[in-house]
């Protein structure tokens, strides 16, 4: 069998050609499943995590065992590696395409908004906080479990309705053992599920409820973002390639390098770095005469490719998770935790924040954290335009949610 072998690392070509597959099957039959309307709502890319987490359900052990290398006391398995590869790779490509798109108009339209995103933001995850915080109190009165076990399951459920991998991390690493954090790992497992779909239904649905007219507000949002958007370079621009792969390629190694850096125990993650810098790149668009702008078709593929890979990635390991922990009780708290930020978030934004629906619903996306969300509701908008609200509640959202869970946990002790 060939080995790959670096350090204490080592794994089989077959292996790797087990996991293309697999993640080449999911996304086939995934995308199948998204393209089916039921009154006019489909799951569209979210289809792909329905699939995976079916995959992760019922196929884990296979994959791990495709991912094992040598056997008996010596068998390594690199499943979750693997998995954890893909999803990184996913989000890294993701987050650096919507940074790209949303640049040219993010600054103008957050000078414009500013209040109001970062209002939202925090509206979304305290009330998410308030939530997490009943929940403990509720099952602080039917369960007989240790308090500091039962604020460690619902921290991990918030940070999972809230698809917020940075307060999972900030949970885990402020839980006092590994048995505590084990168990905020479980929570995180069995909420993530209802955290992307319950986003990904509502930004189609509500537009539906409302019967909102899709073509004008997206004209409008177009128009407006026309009239915040950077001035175009005079002269002719050097391109470094005809898709722009190299400017993308340097704004996701800057990104990687901003979010590992580190204030304390807070970082902007590999997902903030990369969103911080080609927003930048994207603003700008140029460093002198030289393009640092992809091509619009390059960052469209990337985009639905980065979303694609991250769904995979983590579906099938949330799928394996969420029959092995599945608690009925658990899962209304994941649902609770979900719903309750998300539609005060989105009274606030309408009635006391008065945003537009595209608006609304893209600062939704980015409050509460939800990556999938913000590429179907690109798709149900008709537009790029909605990211630059994403792009400017998500890393308030970031902050904040962080704090939050690490709140919860110190009082709830």
């Amino acid at each position: 069998m060939n080995l790959i072998t670096t350090g204490n690392f080592s794994i089989s070509i077959q292996s790797i050609t087990f996991l293309m597959f697999t993640v080449f099957a999911i996304a086939a039959v995934g995308y199948a499943l998204g393209r089916i309307k039921i009154k006019g709502v489909s799951l569209g890319t979210a289809g792909v995590f329905i699939v995976a987490l079916l995959y992760g359900c019922f196929f884990y052990e296979n994959l791990e065992s495709g991912l094992t290398v040598g056997s008996g006391d010596a068998a390594v398995s690199y499943v979750t590696d693997a998995l954890k590869i893909v999803e990184n790779m996913g989000l890294v490509f993701f987050v650096t395409a919507v940074g790209f798109i949303a640049g040219p108009s993010f600054f103008g339209n957050l000078k414009k908004n500013f209040k109001s995103y970062v209002l939202l933001a925090l509206v979304i995850i305290v009330m998410g906080g308030l939530a997490c915080a009943g929940c403990i109190f509720v099952d602080s009165k039917i369960s007989d479990r240790p308090l500091e076990e039962i604020t460690a399951m619902l921290v991990g459920l918030l940070s999972g309705s809230l698809t917020s991998t940075p307060a999972f991390s900030a949970a885990k690493s402020t839980v006092a053992n590994a048995d505590l954090e084990a168990m905020v790992t479980v929570g995180h497992g069995i909420a993530y599920l209802f955290g992307v779909i319950g986003v990904v239904l509502f930004v189609q649905l509500i537009p539906k409820f409302l019967k909102v007219d899709m073509a004008k507000e997206r004209e409008q949002l177009i128009s407006a973002d026309s009239s915040n958007s950077k001035k175009a370079y005079k002269g002719k621009l050097i391109e470094m390639d005809d898709f722009g792969f190299m400017p993308f390629a340097l704004a996701a190694i800057l990104g990687i390098f901003v979010g590992v850096i580190k204030i304390g125990n807070f970082s902007l993650t590999t997902t903030g770095g990369c969103l911080l810098v080609s927003l930048i790149f994207g603003h700008f668009g140029h460093i002198g005469p030289v393009s640092v702008s992809p091509k619009e078709s390059t960052l469209k593929v990337f985009r639905e490719l980065g979303l694609m890979l991250f769904l995979i990635g983590a579906g099938v390991a949330g799928g394996a998770s969420f029959v092995k922990y599945f608690e009925a009780v658990y899962f209304i708290y994941g649902i609770i935790m979900t719903l309750v930020p998300m539609i005060v978030g989105f009274l606030f934004a309408k009635y006391v924040l008065k945003l537009s629906i595209l608006n609304n619903l893209g600062s939704i996306t980015g409050g509460m954290t939800s990556t999938p969300a913000l590429g179907t509701l690109i798709n149900t908008a008709g537009t790029e335009n909605v990211a630059s609200a994403y792009a400017a509640t998500y890393p308030v959202a970031l902050i904040v949610v962080v704090i939050v869970s690490q709140v919860l946990i110190l009082i709830f002790r």
